[in-house]
C-alpha cells in the first residue's frame, strides 16, 4: 500500500493543497489519472473542478467519480484514489451505497496510491469514531476503509489556556472514546500528512501530532517522526 493522509486540504491564507502540492505530485504517478472522490461535500462538480485544478499544476489528471453511471469503474481504471475532505458521515455512506468502499480498499491493498484529506483520512481508519463531523446523514454503520489498524484525528486542536469556554477539549474527547476502545488515536494538527506503506509510516508537514494511548500520557510527535510501531498494534473496540 501507498497512502498519503492529509490532516487538511488548505492551511489558513493559502490555495486549495498548496502546503502539501509536492508531496502529493511525488506520491501520485506522473502524468497519471486520478479518481476523486467529492462526496463529502454536496456541490460534488465544484469541489472536483478545483482539484482538477490544483493537480493539473502537477501534471495529473482528475476524474470525479460522481459522473460516472458506474464510479467503480473509474475507480478500478485510475492510476491513484483522491478522497476529499469535507463531511465524514455524509463520505462514508455514500461510500457504502456506491459500493466504493470495497473496491477503493481493494484497489489500494494492491498497490494503487491513495490520497485523503480530512474526512479522506478519517475513512482510511478501521472506524471513523475520532471524526469532529456532525453526523449530518446516517450512514449503515461507522465501519470504514481500515487502511490503517488505528484511529486518527484530523485537524487536532490544542485546548487554549486563555479561553474561558467550559466544554471538553479535543484531548478530552478522545480520552472518551479511549475509555471504550483500546485503539490508538494520532491527532494530527493542520499541516500535517501521514505517508505510509505496509511496513513504514513517518510523519510529515509543517506541524506536529499527538498520539494518545488508553492508560498513557500524550505524546508530542514532531514532522519526520517515526511511526512504524502503529501498524502492528492491536485493536479491540467497545471494551
Amino acid at each position: 500500500m501507498r497512502l498519503l493522509l492529509l490532516s487538511t486540504s488548505t492551511l489558513h491564507g493559502e490555495d486549495y493543497l498548496a502546503y502539501a502540492l509536492p508531496t502529493i505530485a511525488g506520491h501520485l504517478p506522473s502524468g497519471g489519472r486520478v479518481a476523486f472522490v467529492p462526496y463529502a461535500l454536496a456541490d460534488r462538480d465544484a469541489y472536483t473542478a478545483r482539484a482538477a485544478t490544483a493537480l493539473a499544476s502537477v501534471g495529473i489528471t482528475v476524474q470525479g467519480v460522481h459522473r460516472a453511471s458506474d464510479p467503480r469503474a473509474v475507480v478500478d481504471a485510475a492510476d491513484a484514489i483522491f478522497v476529499g475532505g469535507g463531511n465524514t458521515f455524509r463520505l462514508l455512506r455514500a461510500l457504502q451505497r456506491t459500493g466504493l468502499l470495497a473496491t477503493i480498499g481493494d484497489r489500494v491493498r494492491d498497490g494503487v496510491p491513495y490520497v485523503g484529506s480530512s474526512a479522506g483520512t478519517n475513512v482510511a481508519c478501521p472506524t471513523i469514531r475520532t471524526t469532529n463531523d456532525m453526523p449530518i446523514t446516517e450512514p449503515a454503520g461507522l465501519t470504514a476503509l481500515g487502511l490503517v489498524p488505528f484511529q486518527i484525528n484530523a485537524h487536532y486542536v490544542d485546548a487554549d489556556p486563555a479561553s474561558t469556554h467550559m466544554g471538553e477539549t479535543r484531548e478530552e474527547r478522545l480520552e472518551q472514546f479511549l475509555e471504550d476502545n483500546d485503539v490508538p488515536v494520532l491527532g494530527m494538527r493542520e499541516g500535517a500528512w501521514l505517508e505510509v506503506t505496509e511496513t513504514t509510516a513517518r510523519l510529515g508537514g509543517v506541524s506536529g501530532s499527538r498520539l494518545l494511548r488508553r492508560g498513557a500520557e500524550p505524546v508530542e510527535l514532531p514532522p519526520g517522526a517515526d511511526m512504524r510501531d502503529l501498524l502492528e498494534v492491536s485493536t479491540r473496540y467497545d471494551t
